[in-house]
């Protein structure tokens, strides 16, 4: 599993990018990923760890992001079409918001170029 983070300037906080590797689960997308630092998802603490983030076939704008590996960290998702393109080219990717409390809040999901989620409401 590839990791990569990248610190730029962006409005109001730092963007910084996780990249993992995808993985087909029946008809739907897995993104498997480290992150190396605790971060907030909509108020919810979690822990750095393993995780795997899957869309919901019958409600694309849901995601679910599940802690792997002892790590029982759980969320549902409400995302929006993210703009631009990938972060990291075509690799999965995860992006963060460092917010003026110094929480690294998850911000988008990267599944390829150029499809990703913005999360929603944080």
């Amino acid at each position: 599993m590839r990791l990569l983070m990248c610190k730029s300037m962006v409005l109001a906080g730092a963007f910084v990018l996780v990249a993992g590797a995808v993985t087909k689960a029946s008809a739907e997308n897995v993104v498997e990923v480290k992150v190396p630092f605790p971060f907030v998802v909509h108020g919810k603490s979690f822990p750095a760890g393993q995780y795997t983030i899957q869309r919901d076939d019958t409600t694309p704008s849901v995601l679910l992001i599940r802690g792997e590996k002892g790590n029982h960290a759980v969320a549902y998702l409400e995302t929006i079409a993210a703009d631009g393109q990938d972060p990291d080219g075509t690799a999965p990717a995860l992006t963060f918001k460092l917010d003026d409390e110094h929480q690294y809040r998850l911000s988008s999901v990267w599944e390829s170029d150029g499809e990703g989620r913005q999360v929603t409401g944080q």
